[in-house]
Parts: C-alpha cells; structure tokens; sequence
C-alpha cells in the first residue's frame, strides 16, 4: 500500500452519533431517495486523495467495464491531493469532479449512493462511522481501526444502519485464498495446529527521502509518480497553509504541524502501528477466512528498530503470536532488512498448505507432508539432500488451482484488483451483505490492537469477549 493523506472530520458530530445509534436509523433513509437498481449508475465519492485513492479510482475504472460505476467527487483537506485526485478521475471518466476540503459538504449531497475512504489508519473508524450516519454506503480500507473504543462504537452503528459497509481487505473476493478455505473446511489436511506467515521486504518500508539506498529516483517515481514526487526529499510540498493540521489531528493530542508525520504516518506509533495495522491486519483476516474465527484468545508480540535508525517510533522488525479458541497458534512475523522468500504456512495434523510469496501470493500447494504418517522426520519423513525441494512422490504435493481464475504465481492480484469493489457494488444494488463485513474488519482490528499494545507494554494480553475488552489475565 502507498501512503494516504488525511482527511477532516467533525468531532462533536462524531462523539454525538457514538452516543446515540439511534441517529443512524433516521439518517440512513437518505440513501434511499435513490433506489439503486441492477442498470442504474452508482456514484461514488472520494474521501482521502492521497496515493491508495489513486487505486480507488483504477478499481473503479474497472469495475466501469461489468457495472454502471462513475466518480462524481474527491474530498481532502490538502489542496495538492485534491487537485491531483480530481485530474485523474477527470482523465478516467472523462468529467470534472466536484471537489470539497471538508466532508461535511460531499456528504451533504443526495446523489451520491457511496463513499471510498483511504486516509490514514487511525482516521478510518471515525469517517466510517460520518459517512454511515450521512446515509451513505462506505467502502473503508483497512485497518478498520486503531482504537478498541472507536472499532466498537462504529461497529454498532454500522451494524444498526442500512448501510453496506464493505472492509478493503480484498483478499476476502480472491480465489485462490477462497479455495484454501474449502481445503480446510473439507478435513483435507485435519485439524489446524498452526498457521505461519513471514513477509519481508529490504527496504525503509513507508519512509521516503535522500536515504533511500538501494533505489534509484526513477524507479520510485515509476512505482507512484505524482505521491512519491511530494514525498521525495525531507522538504516536502506539503505547506501548513494547503492543508488543516488541527483537522488533520482528528482528536489526537495538539502538536506541530510536521508535513512527514502527516505523509508519513505510519512510522509514528501516535497514529498507526505501522506493519501490524498493514500487513497484520491481512494476514489474521486471512487467517479468520480459513478458520471461521472471530476473535483471539491471547496476544503476544516482540520487534524493535534494528535496520532502519531513522527517527521511526514503530518497528522495522516484529513478531506476534496469537492463540484461537479452536485450539491453534498462528505467528506473524515481517522484517525490513531481508527479503528473502516471504511465505504463509498451514500446518495440520494430517498434511501442510503452503504458500510462495508475501501478502497476497496466489501460489498455494497442499501436501500430505508433515501429516501423521510422518510422526518423526528421522525416523518416518522424508530426507532431502538438495534444493528445489520436491516432496516424495507419496505425499501428493500439488498445486492449488481454481477453474477460470489467473495462474498462481508468487504475487498474486495487486492492490487493485476489482473483484472485491465489484463484490460491494453489488452488494450495493442488491441491499445484501458483502464478503468483507463489519464483523471482519473489526477481527483483525481486534488483532492488531492487541498486537500493538503487547508489542509497546511488553505485556501477553487476553480477550475478553463477552465484556469486549483486553486484559492481563487469562479470561
């Protein structure tokens, strides 16, 4: 994922709306002044014009080709990303949005049926809920929030409205992840024991300046032109003046304005957890999709700051280790100093899936190694003397492949990839509940707060699921 910028937000509005989820009731009618039906044309608005908006308006792009989809407007408190936001959707759809620095004002308009949010990660929760409370259907990246407070009070209003709120982890729509599911659900390879991910990169991962090593500018500028041009070098494009810094803050502590702490957010632990929000709130979604979990048992993590000394708060490297009720542990681990062979790793009693490659890989095998008639490898599994490993021929390793879908390889669908906005357009159009919901955004929220708290108290800490809260001691 890119970088976002942020987006503002009416605090009382907010605080007043938690409060009393019967505002949400009444407001959602507004959807309904227009009644989407299977060949009417849905607008959507923008909320956050920072580099994942930039994905937004390609998914829409797409999805343009199998339903009536268009951008009407773009809305962020930094002029800069307005403008630049707006250019491409006018490239795209061939019209001007309309733009607007505060969401108040797009979200004023009937005619628009839904809002994309990409902003920062501690602002999701709350414009979800502003959103929700305007009558409009939200599409909200991940993660679905930061705050345990702010993920049960949006929770509950989303769920008590009409909306359909769709979570950006899209892995939820893909195939191949689908179909690992089914392997499980079918008793294939027995009961889940373990499940592992490792995702690496060797890079200074959400931090972009003269340091770069490794890189050269142009290839940076390839990956994101227009978002890396504003962040490239410690003097940023972004003036106080273009923007509303106390906006911005959305209720967090007063401080300077810092054009970096606002591109560059997820380095700093006062706005985002950094890997766990990103990348462990894909991983443990994933995780719940395969299991049918919906909240841990406990939560444990470990990391530091060992590659990149670059006046970071959040780790570079980090490890979590979370417990299910079902009985199983699944380890999360990344690093920002070594790329080598990311992968994710189901073990079950009676065989193994495997997947090649980081966040999103589509390239799974399932094999009958590391089952029960292998109970000691010295004595009963098989012995390798050299590299490719192929296991033996009896354990029928094989590679997972769904009829009418892309070839697996090592990658996997980019961020844009449109099934899952498809999936919550028509989601839209048929008042149904899309296949990344609520309740699953606020699992792996669950997960990555606990991870985060863990991680900076150096404490193990437990749910507590019926009163909703994390605590010190074993529930």
């Amino acid at each position: 994922m890119t970088e976002e910028t942020g987006q503002g937000f009416n605090r009382r509005t907010f605080v007043k709306g938690a409060g009393g989820l019967a505002l949400a009731a009444g407001l959602s009618a507004k959807s309904y002044a227009r009644v989407l039906g299977a060949n009417d044309r849905i607008r959507l608005g923008l909320l956050g014009c920072g580099g994942r908006s930039e994905g937004h308006v390609h998914m829409a792009e797409l999805a343009s080709k199998q339903i009536p989809v268009e951008m009407v407007a773009v809305c962020d408190i930094w002029s800069l990303a307005r403008e630049h936001r707006a250019a491409q959707v006018k490239r795209v759809f061939g019209h001007e949005p309309q733009s607007y620095k505060y969401s108040e004002d797009m979200l004023s308009r009937n005619d628009i049926d839904g809002v994309m949010i990409a902003t920062g990660d501690f602002q999701h929760a709350k414009l979800c809920a502003e959103v929700v409370r305007a009558g409009k259907d939200c599409y909200v990246e991940k993660p679905f929030a930061n705050v345990l407070s702010e993920a049960i009070e949006t929770r509950d209003l989303v769920k008590s409205s009409k909306q359909i709120v769709q979570m950006g982890t899209q892995h939820r729509s893909q195939p191949y992840p689908l179909a690992v599911r089914d392997i499980i659900r079918s008793g294939r390879i027995g009961d889940i024991v373990h499940i592992e991910q490792e995702w690496n990169v060797n890079e200074e991962r959400w931090r972009f300046n003269d340091m770069d090593t490794g890189r050269n500018k142009e290839m940076l500028m390839d990956i994101n032109m227009e978002w890396k041009q504003w962040l490239y070098g410690r003097k940023s494009q972004l003036r106080e003046e273009d923007t509303d810094w106390k906006r911005w803050l959305l209720g967090k502590p007063d401080r300077p304005f810092d054009p970096h702490v606002y591109l560059e957010f997820r380095l700093y632990k006062d706005f985002s957890s950094g890997i766990f929000d990103q990348w462990l709130s894909h991983g443990c979604d994933m995780v719940h999709l395969w299991t049918d979990q919906a909240y841990p048992e406990s939560v444990v993590a470990n990391g530091g700051v060992f590659t990149w000394k670059d006046g970071r708060d959040n780790p570079d490297t980090c490890v979590a280790a979370i417990t299910y009720p079902k009985g199983f542990l699944y380890t999360y681990k990344t690093i920002f100093g070594n790329s080598y062979r990311s992968f994710s790793r189901i073990h079950g009693r009676d065989g193994t899936i495997e997947n090649y490659g980081g966040e999103g890989a589509s390239l799974f095998t399932v094999t009958r190694e590391g089952g029960r008639h292998e109970f000691d490898p010295t004595e009963s599994g098989p012995v390798y003397t050299k590299t490719p490993i192929v296991g033996p021929a009896e354990d029928r390793e094989e590679i997972v492949r769904v009829p009418g879908a892309p070839e697996p390889n090592s990658l996997g669908p980019d961020d844009d990839d449109v099934e899952h906005l498809v999936n919550w357009l028509r989601a839209m159009q048929n008042r149904t509940q899309p296949n990344a919901t609520v309740d699953h955004g606020f699992s792996h929220s669950l997960v990555c707060i606990m991870a985060t708290q863990s991680y900076w108290s150096g404490r193990k800490l437990y749910w507590d699921p019926k009163n909703e809260k994390i605590v010190e001691n074993p529930v």
